[in-house]
């Protein structure tokens, strides 16, 4: 700490739960891992899924999530290219998260709370629970 009482730079880069916030925080990110949990997606499929995400914010979050080595893209020789994210260990990690804040959010803020989905349904048919399998 400093003389005000602050955390220095370098003690905060190092707390784990900064760091996973960090990792977990921008806009659509949680949901982006949501859909994922449920399985391997196409970009096309995770842009309906997330109605109200542009293509540009989408592309955006999959790119920081490959960086953070959280999911792995994997593109098919074929015409046209076709590209697959799915979760890696690292991303399957995050999953409790994900589905701890989903129960969170039904017994405190259900009333109050709105689906990023806009109600349109996700990928593979998932819902907004995550998948025990990935839960456990």
């Amino acid at each position: 700490m400093d003389a005000n009482g602050s955390m220095e730079p370098s003690a905060v880069a190092e707390c784990p739960v900064l760091a996973t916030a960090r990792i977990v925080s921008g806009k659509w990110t949680l949901l982006v891992l949501r859909d994922l949990a449920a399985g391997p997606c196409r970009f096309t499929a995770l842009e309906r899924s997330l109605s109200g995400i542009s293509p540009r914010t989408l592309s955006q979050r999959l790119r920081v999530l490959e960086e953070e080595g959280v999911i792995a893209r994997t593109v098919y020789p074929e015409a046209p290219p076709r590209v697959e994210y799915k979760l890696t260990s690292k991303g399957r990690d995050l999953a409790p998260i994900v589905e701890a804040m989903r129960l969170y959010g039904e017994q405190w803020l259900a009333a109050d709370c709105v689906d990023g989905d806009g109600g349109n349904g996700h990928p593979n048919g998932a819902t907004d629970r995550v998948p025990a399998s990935v839960a456990d």
